[in-house]
């Protein structure tokens, strides 16, 4: 199952990029693979997908090359909850599509059909049998309040936002007829993971030519 990209102007793309990656030793987002960073993977993806995009960092200096509304968090220390709800505040557009800057096997098709999904809904999330993916998923500015609430009682899981609002839950079925593999969810949390998704991002396992961000 295949959908024409179009370029979607009525929904924002944000990508959030102010982990500590503490696991790691290094900014995830910058590590290089094939002399790529991941971060380029992912903006590249996102890029062609929405008109208005916003990256959401604890270094801006960093980012000054991307064509993007580059944003610090508006509460600083609260996590990739806090991130949600600075992207959610500075996007133009009522929704977004909210993704971790260290998830390179994106798959645009699959991108498109959640914001299909998002009328009538304050999220659309991805739901596998391995749980949520709330970082790859669909907001509305319906959920700034409610999660302002859980930030100023210093309670930083996105999915405690779930039962305040109303949620599209997109299961594994309906994921595998654009991502048989749920391959969009790999992301990196420890160094294993890591070489995992080196061998993957050199292997033949992915088929994308290397990106040039503009």
């Amino acid at each position: 199952m295949v959908l024409k990209l179009i370029m979607e102007d009525s929904v924002t793309g944000v990508i959030l990029a102010g982990g500590k990656s503490s696991r790691i030793g290094q900014d995830k987002a910058f590590i290089e693979v094939g002399g790529v960073r991941i971060f380029d993977y992912v903006f590249k993806k996102c890029q062609d997908i929405f008109s208005e995009m916003i990256i959401v960092t604890n270094h801006p200096h960093l980012y000054g090359e991307y064509k993007a509304i580059i944003v610090t968090d508006e509460i600083p220390e609260t996590g990739s909850l806090g991130g949600l709800y600075t992207g959610l505040l500075w996007a133009n557009n009522y929704h977004i599509f909210c993704v971790a800057c260290d998830m390179p096997f994106l798959r645009p098709e699959f991108i498109v059909h959640l914001t299909k999904k998002r009328n009538n809904y304050d999220a659309v999330v991805p739901r596998t049998k391995e749980g949520l993916e709330p970082l790859h998923a669909i907001y509305s500015k319906r959920c700034i309040e409610p999660i302002k609430k859980f930030l100023e009682r210093r309670e930083f899981k996105i999915d405690r936002l779930f039962p305040e609002v109303k949620v599209l839950y997109c299961e594994g079925k309906e994921i595998e007829q654009f991502d048989p593999s749920f391959t969009s969810f790999i992301n990196i949390n420890t160094k294993r993971d890591l070489m995992k998704m080196q061998q993957m991002l050199q292997g033949n396992k992915w088929e994308e030519e290397k990106v040039k961000v503009c």
